[in-house]
Order: structure tokens, then C-alpha cells, then sequence
């Protein structure tokens, strides 16, 4: 039996794809390269394909006997899909119809989705759990949240198996140093901290120091691209053992604020540039930190790679001999 991995050369896939790989998994990657790298395809079966063309994902179900699903291709810049909805709607949403009804047909009925925090909007109150107010501020978030009520609704006509993984940022990159995060254009912090420090870009920008939290910038919570490789190793266990769907925080139920980004990468890299203080950008909420504690109780999932130092050392040592 074969996993199959939409989205598999990006950033999140193919760390996944590695993961399953050391655990003994046969995996497909499919992708369509839009976004994601080829040379990110270490391990398993890569064949270019898009989610938007039926016939190629009934050729992928017809040549490999699929066993569950992982589910990373997705838009996910929040700007664009303010601009351009429906290009968010048909990828996000219409695509996903496409892969189950061809999941539904050769009788797979397992997939986990890479969701996220999105979904939330602006909380209440941190930590963040998953049974609080989801309210999308964005139609990207609303793709998100769409798809997951796509799935309970399967769950109950078809008896889909789903696992939904609500990340908040991830960060970091292989500690072996064979991946890591290449998106163009580039919109995370750490790696634009990081292109400062080498000096591909003049400056980091801080939107905001006003905010109400200890330094005045904003607070989220990064959570290192391994752990949650580890994380959707462990939510394909649970389906495998019979889980039904289910929803998980994926965070490390640490906030570190900007500024306490850049000086670690200061700090990780030995070097100094200029950091300049701008005006708050809209819709920039002051801290959002989820809770973990129903994904390391019921996936027995524990982060280890928690310290931002760390998540920025592993980073940084990728972007120095970074192949893509």
C-alpha cells in the first residue's frame, strides 16, 4: 500500500514525505510545481500532476493502491485571496471535491489535511483551542474552514476518516539539513529575518511595537516544520487504528514575539543589520498562541525542537547551502 501526498514538494509535504519514509511508508507525491520544488522530492514516487484535472488523479488511484491521503496543496497567501477569491476557492475547495470523489470511488477513505490557525480569525483569548469560535477573516481561512465541514459531512454520508491539522506558523527546517522553506515570493518571517542577515535584503521590517504585549510587537507561535512532520506520522496512526475525524492545534503553546524573532537570529547567526520599525499593518492580531493539549493527548505528539533558537539555527543552516 502507498501514501499518497498532494502538495508533496512543498515546504510542509516533503518534510512529511521524509518522515514517512524513515517510518517505512511507500509514498506518491503529486504536485502540480506551481509553488512547490522538485528537488524537494527526495524520497518516493513523484509525478507532476493538479488537483484541478480528474483524469490525473484517476491515474494516480489506478497505477498505486493508495492506502490514506495527505492534503497540502493549497494557495495560502492571505493577501492574494482577498484580491483574487475565487482562485482561492477553486484550488482550495473545488479541488478537494475533485480528490474525494476519486477517493470515494477506489474505496480510500482516509486523508489528512493541512489546515490552520486561520480558521480562528481574531480569538477572544489565547491559547487557542479547538472547540472556540472558528470566524475566518479571510477567504483564504474560509477555504480552510469550508473543506473542514466538507469533511464532517462526508464523515456522516460516506464514513471519511480525517484527520484536520490547524497549524500556526511553522518554522524551521530539516535538522539534517536536506530541506527547507523556498517559497516565492517569500511572505514568513523567519526566512525574511534570515535573507537581512545575509544580506539579500536591506532591512526586516516590524509592522507594529504598540501592540499590548511585553515588547509592543506581535506574539505567535512557532512550531518547528519536524515536529509537525512527526505530528501527521502520528494523525496516519490514528486512522490507521480507527480514528474517526477529528481536529488538532498543532502550536507549540509558545509566543515569541517579532522582535524576540530577530534578535535570536542575531544572536543563531552572529550578525547584525537593520531592523526598521514601521506603522501596524491592518487585521495583525496581538498574540495568537493555540494549545496543543488534545493532539499530545490523543496522538501522543510531544514538539522537540520547541527553543526559537533552535527553530532559527536549523533554519539558517539550511539557507546557507540551500539547493532550491
Amino acid at each position: 500500500m502507498a501514501i499518497l501526498i498532494c502538495g508533496g514538494a512543498g515546504y510542509i509535504g516533503s518534510h512529511i514525505n521524509k518522515q514517512l519514509h524513515k517510518e517505512g511508508y511507500e509514498t506518491v507525491v503529486l504536485d502540480n510545481l506551481i509553488y512547490g520544488h522538485k528537488e524537494a522530492v527526495k524520497w518516493g514516487t513523484f509525478i507532476k500532476g493538479d488537483l484541478a484535472n480528474i483524469d490525473e488523479i484517476e491515474a494516480v488511484f489506478e497505477k498505486y493502491p493508495i492506502e490514506a491521503v495527505y492534503h497540502f496543496a493549497a494557495f495560502a497567501y492571505v493577501g492574494e485571496s482577498v484580491l483574487e477569491p475565487e482562485k482561492y476557492y477553486y484550488n482550495n475547495v473545488v479541488n478537494t471535491l475533485n480528490l474525494l470523489q476519486v477517493m470515494r470511488k477506489h474505496g480510500c477513505n482516509k486523508i489528512i489535511f493541512s489546515s490552520t490557525c486561520a480558521t480562528y480569525g481574531e480569538p477572544e483569548k489565547v491559547p487557542i483551542t479547538e472547540d472556540m469560535p472558528q470566524n475566518p477573516i479571510n477567504p483564504y481561512g474560509m477555504t480552510k474552514l469550508t473543506v473542514e465541514r466538507i469533511f464532517k459531512d462526508y464523515q456522516k454520508a460516506y464514513g471519511l476518516q480525517f484527520a484536520v491539522l490547524r497549524y500556526f506558523n511553522a518554522a524551521g527546517a530539516d535538522p539534517d539539513g536536506e530541506l527547507g522553506e523556498s517559497h516565492t515570493p517569500e511572505t514568513h518571517l523567519i526566512p525574511l529575518v534570515l535573507d537581512a542577515a545575509s544580506g539579500k535584503r536591506a532591512d526586516i521590517k516590524v509592522f507594529g511595537t504598540d501592540y499590548d504585549t511585553p515588547d509592543g510587537s506581535c506574539i505567535r507561535d512557532y512550531i518547528h516544520v519536524t515536529d509537525l512532520a512527526d505530528a501527521h506520522v502520528r494523525a496516519l496512526r490514528y486512522l490507521e487504528a480507527g480514528g474517526e475525524g477529528d481536529f488538532f492545534n498543532l502550536g507549540n503553546t509558545i509566543g515569541t514575539s517579532v522582535l524576540e524573532v530577530v534578535e535570536s537570529v542575531k544572536r543563531v547567526t552572529g550578525r547584525d543589520f537593520t531592523v526598521t520599525l514601521s506603522d501596524r499593518r491592518p487585521g495583525d492580531p496581538a498574540k495568537l498562541v493555540g494549545s496543543s493539549e488534545k493532539a499530545r493527548r490523543v496522538l501522543d505528539w510531544e514538539p522537540q525542537y520547541g527553543a526559537i533558537d533552535t527553530i532559527v539555527s536549523h533554519a539558517w543552516n539550511w539557507h546557507e547551502h540551500a539547493e532550491y
